[in-house]
């Protein structure tokens, strides 16, 4: 007769949560079971190659559904590290599970693994923790024939703000709550006090208008942003940005503004090359006057401007 596991989940979402979960159990000397989907047919809440994790006290890490079968899920996760035995579930379309449906329609294979390999999961982390695209293997025996899926994470996207004020604020913490690891730089030292604990790394505050060493963190899986209604603080911020492999830059302002800030760029030996790769004015809701809304355009923007964080090798 199966238990019931305690009530926790939490619906982490990024391959490099679950894995720094994992890093945390296995320094701790704790068990768990990683969990996998292999395979979609059809719709599907997550992307195939998403990850979970179920914990010995039954608590999970991760989903794979938007709460149709995560609890069932759960309850096979912790069954596997009693049994030890590797499992591949099948939901939905061709389930033996008949009274577990998924609404999306089609259906899920999801692997279960009591027993991962732990210095994979390690060596993981560190390539998160440098900010390096992470490949895992995963294989099953399906009907005796061993099936085995690569699947390549990239680093969780990295969103630099610089500027100031209302905008600024709120960009980071609409930004922080959606998983993005947040970057800031500002002249404004009563800003940074408010928002600096989003920061992956201390912030930095501006204090002359061509201070842009720190962009150097910049990388293909980073965003940055110019945040400033005084627009003397963008010129070199953006001339550095630019001259980066960041895969978006960005500015808030008006059509003129942007077409101003294009021209002193210019000025500054820019190319018509890096400045084709500067998006402004942001955000996919022209003419916004509220910060959230603001905020909540530029991050749909951005969305959609990089590719899948799962890629199917």
């Amino acid at each position: 007769m199966k238990t019931s596991p305690p009530e926790v989940l939490t619906y982490a979402e990024h391959a490099a949560d679950i894995i720094t979960k994992a890093a945390e159990l296995i320094k701790d000397g704790q068990r768990f079971a990683l969990i996998t989907s292999l395979a979609i047919e059809g719709g599907a809440a997550r992307e195939v190659g998403s990850l979970a994790l179920v914990a010995e006290s039954g608590a999970m890490t991760g989903y794979l559904s938007n709460g149709c079968i995560d609890r069932d899920i759960q309850l096979h996760g912790v069954a596997a590290l009693q049994s030890g035995d590797k499992t591949l579930i099948r939901y939905g379309d061709g389930s033996r599970f008949a009274d577990l449906k998924l609404p999306c329609g089609g259906a899920l294979d999801v692997l279960i693994d009591p027993n991962p390999d732990i210095n994979a999961l390690l060596a993981a982390k560190q390539g998160f923790d440098a900010r390096q695209a992470v490949t895992l293997a995963f294989s099953a025996d399906v009907q005796g024939e061993l099936v085995t899926r690569r699947f390549t994470y990239a680093p969780p996207v990295q969103l630099y703000l610089a500027g100031r004020g209302a905008i600024f604020r709120t960009l980071a913490q609409a930004g922080h709550a959606s998983g993005f690891h947040i970057g800031l730089a500002s002249p404004d030292r009563l800003d940074l006090d408010a928002i600096g604990h989003l920061a992956k790394h201390p912030p930095l505050h501006l204090t002359t208008h061509d201070q842009a060493g720190a962009l150097d963190q910049l990388d293909a899986h980073s965003a940055f942003l110019t945040l400033f209604h005084d627009h003397d603080w963008e010129p070199g911020l953006l001339k550095s940005a630019l001259a980066t492999d960041a895969h978006f830059v960005g500015s808030l302002g008006s059509q003129r503004t942007h077409a101003l800030r294009c021209e002193t760029l210019r000025q500054m030996g820019v190319s018509e090359g890096a400045l084709s790769r500067l998006r402004g004015p942001i955000g996919l809701v022209p003419s916004l006057r509220d910060a959230s809304f603001i905020a909540v355009s530029a991050l749909a923007e951005i969305v959609a401007a990089f590719p899948s964080a799962i890629r199917r090798d």
